[in-house]
């Protein structure tokens, strides 16, 4: 699969640097065994990887040595919260798994490189950062 590559290709130029990865627990539209395995690969390549599962708000911060993701069906998601723990936390990378769907404020500014993950195979507007297609 092409992402696989292209994942591992933005990973393995970030090894010295602080990433994150945050995963949409909203909904389970998008295929969660995707999910399971962008986890696997990053958590295979930089293991002290946090990783922060949110929907509407933080639900928790673990790593990605979790492998029992809790999913909602609300469909409600909002990035603002996790965008700021990662400036917080002085991230220098944070890779976001979501279908671009939630809610961001709109004068948010961003002091990090920002991947949206996208799984599905389709294609939205990503407000800010660069996008990542995972089909």
């Amino acid at each position: 699969m092409r992402w696989q590559k292209d994942l591992l290709i933005i990973l393995s130029k970030r090894e010295d640097k602080k990433i994150a990865l945050a995963v949409d627990t909203s909904t389970t539209d998008y295929p969660t065994d995707t999910i399971s395995n962008i986890v696997k690969l990053v958590q295979e390549l930089k293991p002290e990887t946090q990783m922060i599962l949110a929907d509407y708000k933080i639900r928790e911060v673990t790593t990605t040595e979790k492998n029992d993701i809790q999913y909602f069906t609300h469909g409600k998601s909002s990035y603002t919260e996790v965008l700021e723990w990662a400036d917080e936390n002085n991230i220098d990378t944070l890779f976001y798994i979501t279908d671009v769907t939630g809610y961001v404020l709109d004068d948010m500014e961003i002091n990090y490189e920002l991947f949206w993950l996208i799984p599905g195979g389709f294609s939205p507007k990503v407000p800010f950062g660069k996008k990542l297609l995972i089909k």
